[in-house]
């Protein structure tokens, strides 16, 4: 089943963190956010997914975005999972809206997103 909300880049000063500061709008991820074709990449990953059977799958911007920063860091899976969960500008990058403390999703999912990108 897929669920989808809008990728609109989420203005900089709406995003919630609990340390009552702002994110700076220079950091690299804020700037990378804002030239990907989120709502065109999360159109190409949906191709593959069912809209009606299966279970709710995670947002595909924090699919896409986790495989950009995997790659981008050169991080193993457990690691870019940790890595967000402790950054407020990768979870921004991944189009949250506010900082979460808790692991985004499992590093099992890169394995699930590389066998189905091979059977695809």
């Amino acid at each position: 089943m897929i669920k989808y909300q809008s990728q609109n880049q989420l203005n900089i000063e709406e995003f919630d963190t609990p340390f009552q500061q702002k994110l700076n709008s220079a950091n690299r991820w804020i700037k990378l956010s804002r030239i990907i074709p989120w709502d065109e990449l999360s159109a190409i990953y949906h191709k593959a997914m069912s809209s009606d059977m299966g279970r709710t799958a995670i947002e595909a911007r924090r699919i896409i975005g986790a495989l950009i920063l995997k790659h981008k860091l050169v991080l193993s899976d457990e690691e870019t999972v940790l890595q967000i969960q402790e950054n407020a500008y990768m979870q921004y990058f991944l189009g949250y809206t506010s900082y979460e403390a808790e692991p985004v999703f499992s590093p099992t999912l890169f394995v699930e997103i590389r066998d189905r990108k091979s059977v695809v």
